[in-house]
Order: structure tokens, then sequence, then C-alpha cells
């Protein structure tokens, strides 16, 4: 049985309503703010009006003996009752197995914008957890502008507008562009994630883009991390402690005047590896107590920051949440700290030893600090990429080398595992000091093969040519 209707409940009456009588009924009347006079009738408690909505509904019995009601979304009733017709014709094709529920579902959202399913995707990523993690808002925007690039450059309206044949012409394009590999890579996995929660969602059957494989990010590696000799972890750590200080005995300098912008004639000299140590006896001259233990103290932190990348392989995230708490200084046999899953990349709880000399770096800080809590943060001002580029830039280190390799805060990570090989450690012994998943991580992208004595390796080689030698040949 199936049949129209439109819905009626109570709502509040609209100022200045009166209550007239029509037909031996009572109604109530009011004038709209155009002046249009309108009826409706009287709610039975008398003191609230009946609505009745301007669309028509549809009352029927689906293939599973349920009953349905929907909006046809018309106020016409013979449009309403072609809709209706419509959805009968579905439910009886469902029923003589024509066609399944799934695929009425899937030709529904067929109709919806590209831009609606990408909004609601996104909702999607406002809940999800990953490793009971919720997903962050920074990588929600990113997906969400890959997203809407694509679409705006496949010129994508609806679903079926998403093809393996159009994605793969774009990134042939994107490679002549010279778009780097990864680049590509996440436009693909951006892409592919989105396709597999339609698909979730039965949005559409199946994901069109199986056929799309990433780039080989191996091969156009761009953003090469080099490893930081002993020498130069020195210099940085020197130059982190006194830079804080050495900021203040800067002298000045005149500008010459071809390089004069309006009425500046002088300006600050930089602070290079040459003059840090005039620069810092000078600050120590001019700064009064407590500024100059102020600046002091995060001199020390700052240095101490970068000791503990490069003698643990923490992440810069992973050591800014370090907390007082999870450090074992006193621990038999050796002291350790623990660091929580929902501090780690992978999700996983470690606990990674800790170097006698770092330890007693730690207990050092500690004594000047007077946030002592469980829960206090080890690092009060973790040093940021800008920081980190003055420092290196004072202790004499380029930002790129001639091999156009990067040194970033991300570069200490590599300088532990390269010096893990470097001290011959066992390269599985170094997958899990840097906590990967996968070995080929630690050997092939955390390992700078130009810091590994590879001629000593091949001096090391027994002296194959004797047995050579000791041939007669008559």
């Amino acid at each position: 049985m199936a049949n129209l209707y439109k819905k009626t409940y109570p709502i509040p009456m609209p100022d200045g309503a009166e209550i007239v009588t029509r037909r031996n009924k009572p109604v109530v009347q009011w004038r709209t703010k155009h002046g249009k006079l309108k009826t409706a009738p009287l709610a039975e408690d008398g003191k609230r009006m009946m609505y009745v909505s301007e669309v028509w509904y549809a009352r029927y019995t689906d293939h599973a003996g349920n009953d349905k009601r929907i909006s046809t979304g018309c106020r016409d009733e013979q449009a309403a009752q072609r809709v209706l017709s419509d959805v009968l014709a579905e439910q009886e094709k469902i029923r003589a197995g024509f066609i399944t529920p799934q695929e009425i579902e899937v030709a529904e959202h067929s109709k919806a914008a590209i831009t609606d399913h990408i909004e609601k995707y996104l909702e999607h990523l406002k809940i999800k957890r990953v490793r009971g993690r919720k997903v962050s808002k920074n990588y929600r925007k990113n997906v969400k502008c890959r997203l809407n690039r694509l679409v705006e450059d496949l010129k994508i309206k609806k679903l079926a507008d998403i093809t393996s044949d159009a994605m793969n012409r774009w990134l042939s394009k994107a490679e002549d562009r010279d778009m780097a590999a990864a680049t590509r890579n996440e436009y693909v996995i951006s892409m592919h994630a989105f396709c597999n929660w339609l698909v979730r969602e039965q949005r559409i059957v199946a994901n069109p883009l199986t056929m799309v494989q990433k780039a080989d990010r191996a091969s156009d590696r761009r953003h090469i991390r080099r490893a930081l000799t002993i020498e130069e972890v020195g210099n940085l750590l020197r130059a982190a402690t006194m830079r804080p200080i050495a900021e203040w005995g800067r002298g000045k300098m005149e500008i010459p005047k071809s390089k004069r912008k309006g009425r500046q004639t002088w300006k600050y000299e930089s602070i290079t590896q040459q003059n840090l140590d005039v620069c810092y006896e000078r600050g120590l001259t001019k700064l009064k107590q407590p500024h100059l233990k102020k600046l002091e103290r995060l001199g020390r932190e700052r240095a101490l920051f970068y000791l503990m990348a490069v003698s643990t392989g923490l992440r810069h995230k992973e050591l800014r949440s370090l907390t007082l708490g999870q450090l074992f200084l006193d621990a038999q046999p050796a002291p350790y700290f623990e660091l929580y899953a929902n501090q780690s990349k992978s999700g996983k709880e470690s606990r990674l030893p800790l170097r006698a000399d770092v330890v007693e770096k730690i207990r050092q800080h500690l004594e000047h600090r007077s946030k002592q809590g469980y829960k206090a943060l080890m690092f009060d001002n973790p040093p940021g990429i800008r920081v980190f580029d003055a420092d290196c830039q004072v202790a004499g280190i380029a930002k790129n080398d001639a091999r156009d390799r990067v040194v970033d805060i991300h570069a200490l990570r590599t300088t532990f595992g390269t010096h893990l090989a470097v001290a011959g450690v066992h390269p599985r012994v170094a997958q899990a000091a840097m906590r990967h998943s996968r070995i080929e991580l630690t050997t092939n992208f955390y390992t700078d093969p130009a810091l590994l004595d590879v001629n000593g390796a091949v001096n090391a080689l027994p002296d194959f040519s004797k047995r050579f030698d000791s041939v007669v040949i008559e």
C-alpha cells in the first residue's frame, strides 16, 4: 500500500494571529509581513495552530516489508505521484533480483556534486582515529588542498568523472612540471584514501584508481638530508650555548651607501664562528642579572635539546613533548626514558637508553629549573627551525652542501643513525634504536654514506693476491 500525504504538526501561533470560525470550525487567521491573509487549523490544545507541510511525502512498503516514509520534494501532487511511482518501480526490480539496494544507493550518490562528497569525507576525518589518536588539523588541511586541486585540474563534477586515465594524465603532466615524486605520491595517496572511503560508504561500487601506481620516490629524492660530523656537532652545541648572550654583544657596522635603504646607515654585525667569542664576552659585560642568568639557561637548554636529538634519535615533536616523569636517571643497570604511545609516530611505547654524559647534562639542566613536577615538560623553549638555522650559521654549518643535501632539525636524527653505522652497530640493532618498522629506512634513508669508512672496510679485506703470486708460470 502506497500513498501521498502532507505532514501536519502543531506550532506556535504567529504574532497578531486571531482565532476565527470558518464553516463551523475554529481556525487561526493572520497576515504575513507582505500583508497576505493566511489561515491554518487550530490545534486541539487551543493555543497552537496546525502546520501543513508545503511538499508531499510518500508512504510505501519496501522490498523487505518495512514501512518507509520519504519526502518527494514536490509541491505539485502529480509530480509527487511520479516520484512515488519511480520508487515503487525500483522496489519491484529489487524483489525480482534485477538490481540490489546497494546499486540504488550508489545511483543516488552519483547525482550529488563532488564537493558534497569531499565535505562529508573531511567531516569523517575529524572523528577518525589512527592508533587511538585523532587525525591532526594540519593533515586534514593538506588533504583538503590536494583534493580541491585535483577536482579543479581534472574538472571533476560528479563521482563518475574520477577515472584512472585522467589521474595518470595529471601525474604525467605534474612530472613534466618537475613536481617531485614524493609530492606526486601524496596526491595519489590522498585520492586513493578518498575513493576507498567512497567504497566503504557505498557511494561508489569500486575504487576507480586501483590501476594508478605511485612514483619511485627513491630515484627522485629532492630533500636529502646529510649527517653532521663529530666536529660539526661540537660546534653546534657550542654555538647554541653561547649565541643567546652573544646576540647582545654584536658590534655595529656601517652599511655601504649603495646598499642603504631609507635613512638607515648602520646595522648590527652577524655572528659567525670567528667572532662568536668576542660577541659573547661583550654580551657578558652588557647584560645584568637576572637577564644574564635567563639567557644562560636558554643556551644550555638548546644545546641539551640538540645533544639528546643526536644521542637518542628522537624526532623534534617527540622531544618537545618529553616530560620529567618519563626520565629514569637512577635506574639500574642503565638510565633510560620512556616514550609514550601517543608521543611516538608509530603509536608504540618505547624504552630508550641514555648515555652517561647525556644523563649528566640532564641533571645540570634540572638543577636550574623551577618546574620540577611529574608532568612538567623537560624543555620550556624547544628550538624551532629558524633558531636551529641561526645556530648552524654561527657554528659554520652550511644549510646546503655542494651536493645540495640539507641540514635541518630532522638531520640530527640522520646523524644519530649514521654514527651508529660508523660505530659498527649491527643494522638490526640500529633499526631498533631508530624505532623503524623496516630496516630499509634505517640503512637507505637514515645512514649517510659520506661518513662511512668505505676505504677502511676495503683495506680490511684479506690479501687475495698471495695465492696468485705463488703460482709459477713456466
